[in-house]
Formats: structure tokens, C-alpha cells, sequence
């Protein structure tokens, strides 16, 4: 049978994200297929489409690593049932009305969340715990500065670092996202656009700088960032949104006990799963107990995936931004 999928047809903006049908695709052994509600975009879509990420697929292709739905069709050996709500990353696909997923990377969707915040739940949640603490050893008491504070990984990482007693720094771009990092506990949301953040760090720490940062942007942020770390300070950094790559002196890191931390879900995820998934538990919790909340800021349509991808780019997206078949 066939379905709606969108296919990235060659690299280049967000022209090249085409509506098509396609035939549905069956589940090998140890997977199942599911029939997606909701597919979550992450930055990585869009590297991937423009032809940036390394490693990433070659057009033609359907993109898509993060998608929730009923689970409607299983693969031998499979212990999860027709009819199951789960949602879970994939190894690509999820931007189509069915998709196909290794079973053991599969979450059952807490009772009372939506298709849609599930969707933004497994890449932004697992990245924001896992360079937090897995990676960045953050603990109470101590201080870190967040880039990119009101979108996806960021909304999760200011909820997880204030729950565990940190002092939170956070950059956005206007005055509304600001709001939003404040209302999940961002206790210095910073305007990056207006204010230099490496100033408010000194300012607020009395020229110490703080304990950990993350960072997603490269460049010059990369750069700043390094700066704004205090001795023993550890930087995470987790993509390049820039799309300009930095480099670390190891002279200067040396010198100033400063530690520079790469993280990548996909590769810690096939490397070592338990690493990751071991944050599993500490996440439910939060969800199920009101702690903890997907911030989903836009849905778009399937067909309406280029739209969706400006919407990002353009830098006017909050949280998650959510496609839904």
C-alpha cells in the first residue's frame, strides 16, 4: 500500500523537501512499523538536507529520526503489540505516515501526553540529560549557561538544570523566548542580540565564569563560550548550527583546566545504549510527576515540511516544532 512521505530530492534549502507517495515500508525481524501521529524536527534535519552533516544520507531520501504513533504492523521477535503508543528514534524515515523502528529503541507514550509532545520528548530530553550529567557532570550548587535556551534541547536542559539545584544561564533572541526560559527556570536569560552573554556571566559570577556550558552553535559562540568557563569548567558541545566549525588550543586548555566535551545522540546511542537510555527513568518521573514538560511551540502539517524548516532557520521557532501527517 502506499502512504504520503517527503522526500529531500538533493541538498539545498528547504525547497528541496518534496511531498510524494511512497510504498509503505515493512518491519525486518526486531522491528515494527508504525503509524506515525507525530514526527519531531531537529536541527539535524535540516544539516542533513543542506548537505552539512557528516555521515548523513544521500538524496534521495526521507528524513525524519523521531517519530510517535500506534505501532500497527510487528517483526518477529518483537514483545510489543499491535495497537502499543510509543515513540522512539529511528535511524531515518519519520517524515512519512508510516515508518519502521528498531523495537528496542521504542518508548511506551506516558498516559495523558499527546502524540505531539511525545514527538519532542526522546532526542531533546536524552541530549539535554545526557550532556548535563552523563557528559557535563553537573551538580547542585553549580552554575551553567545554556545557548539556544528556548528551542528544543534548550527548553529541556533549563528545566533539568534548575530541577537539580544549579544556577541557569540562558541565551534566546527576543524578549517572548527570554519569558519562556524565565518561566522554566532560567534564572539569567540573556538577549544575545542586544547583550554580549560572556559580560552577564562575569557579571553574575564576579568575573569566575560558570561550571559547565552547552553549546550547539560553533563559530564565534564556540569561541565566547570557551571564554565565559571558569578554571575546572567543562564545555559540551553538541552540533554546529553555524555551520562554522571551532577549534579548541589544547595550550589554553591546558593552562586554564578548562575540558572541551563532544556528545552526538545517534553515535553514543549505536556505541552504547545503555549510556543513554539509562536517563530513561529520571525523565518519566519528571514527566508523570509535572516536573518536567514538552514545550511544543508549532505543528505544521506533513506536506507543509519546507515551511516548517524556514520556521526554524528563520529563528522563530520555540521548543519543539512538530509535523503531523
Amino acid at each position: 500500500m502506499s502512504m504520503k512521505a517527503i522526500e529531500v530530492r538533493a541538498y539545498g534549502d528547504s525547497d528541496q523537501l518534496e511531498s510524494v507517495e511512497r510504498e509503505q515500508p515493512d518491519p525486518d525481524p526486531g522491528e515494527v512499523r508504525i503509524a506515525v501521529e507525530a514526527a519531531g524536527i531537529n536541527f539535524a534535519d535540516i544539516m542533513q538536507r543542506r548537505g552539512l552533516y557528516p555521515g548523513g544520507p544521500e538524496p534521495t531520501y526521507v528524513p525524519g529520526m523521531e517519530v510517535a504513533g500506534t505501532i500497527d504492523a510487528t517483526g518477529e521477535g518483537v514483545g510489543l503489540s499491535e495497537g502499543d503508543r510509543v515513540v522512539g528514534m529511528i535511524g531515518g524515515g519519520g517524515y512519512a505516515e508510516y515508518a519502521t523502528a528498531n523495537a528496542q529503541m521504542l518508548l511506551a507514550i506516558p498516559d495523558g501526553m499527546s502524540f505531539e509532545a511525545a514527538a519532542g520528548f526522546p532526542v531533546q530530553f536524552l541530549t539535554a540529560h545526557s550532556c548535563l550529567f552523563g557528559w557535563g557532570g553537573l551538580e547542585e550548587g553549580e552554575s551553567v549557561l545554556i545557548q539556544a535556551a528556548a528551542g528544543g534541547v534548550g527548553t529541556a536542559a533549563v528545566q533539568l538544570a534548575s530541577r537539580a539545584g544549579a544556577t541557569v544561564f540562558g541565551t534566546a533572541s527576543t524578549d517572548a523566548k527570554l519569558e519562556l526560559t524565565a518561566d522554566l527556570g532560567c534564572d539569567h536569560p540573556i538577549q544575545y542580540t542586544e547583550t554580549d552573554f560572556r559580560e552577564i556571566v562575569d557579571a553574575e559570577t564576579d568575573g569566575r565564569g560558570v561550571d559547565l556550558v552547552l553549546e550547539s552553535v560553533g563559530g564565534d559562540v564556540f569561541d565566547r563560550s570557551l571564554d565565559a568557563l571558569a578554571h575546572f569548567g567543562r564545555l559540551v558541545t553538541y552540533g554546529v548550527a553555524s555551520g562554522e566549525p571551532a577549534t579548541a588550543q589544547n595550550q589554553r586548555l591546558l593552562f586554564e583546566n578548562k575540558s572541551v566535551i563532544g556528545f552526538h545522540l545517534g553515535k553514543a546511542s549505536r556505541h552504547d545504549p545503555n549510556r543513554i537510555m539509562q536517563a530513561i527513568p529520571d525523565l518519566t518521573q519528571g514527566l508523570t510527576e509535572g516536573e518536567l514538560e514538552v514545550i511544543v511551540g508549532e505543528t505544521f502539517p506533513l506536506e507543509e515540511a519546507g515551511a516548517a524548516h524556514r520556521y526554524i532557520e528563520d529563528r522563530r521557532s520555540t521548543g519543539k516544532v512538530v509535523l503531523l501527517p
